[in-house]
């Protein structure tokens, strides 16, 4: 069977960590105790899209926070295979909704932590106070979240993106 981006089932097992929708429920609301017990009040909960979408939403629940929203970036392109450098896409956030307001920046895994670090770096210049979450951090990551769930060096299979793409 050939591998996909997503799973990587190329890798041997130990370069592999299957994370299952039970443990990804258990997951979110471990980072979201954390979160709780450091104190921070995030108003507004931020997906770094697509990775970060459901983790996100998870997140937003665990914590009781209506208001969410998501930035667009792309910079994986395949397995250990990414862009010279992550790509902001359109539609972009409404700087003046977030001016002012605390963020939790939230993605699935912070790898090589440059995706988070252009985030984090565009919403502080539109005024934000932002801070991250992920649910796993990488050795190798320029930013270190502020909250992680687990930190790992192995390629992470994530259920939403453990089977290939639908098509007719």
């Amino acid at each position: 069977m050939s591998a996909f981006h997503a799973d990587a089932s190329d890798l041997p097992e130990p370069e592999r960590e299957v994370l299952t929708w039970q443990g990804f429920g258990d997951a979110g609301r471990e980072l979201a105790r954390t979160i709780a017990a450091d104190g921070y009040q995030p108003e507004i909960v931020i997906a770094i899209a697509r990775g970060g979408l459901l983790p996100a939403g998870h997140l937003a629940y665990a914590l009781g926070l209506k208001l969410a929203d998501a930035i667009n970036v792309e910079f994986y392109t395949d397995v250990h295979q990414t862009l010279p450098d992550p790509v902001l896409l359109e539609p972009m956030l409404d700087a003046e909704a977030i001016r002012g307001r605390r963020l939790l920046v939230v993605d699935d895994v912070a790898d090589s932590g440059r995706t988070l670090a252009l985030v984090l770096d565009v919403l502080r210049r539109m005024g934000a106070e932002a801070r991250s979450a992920v649910l796993y951090a990488k050795p190798a990551s320029v930013v270190d979240p502020d909250f992680v769930w687990r930190r790992t060096d192995r390629w992470i299979v994530f259920p939403w993106s453990a089977e290939p793409p639908v098509t007719a």
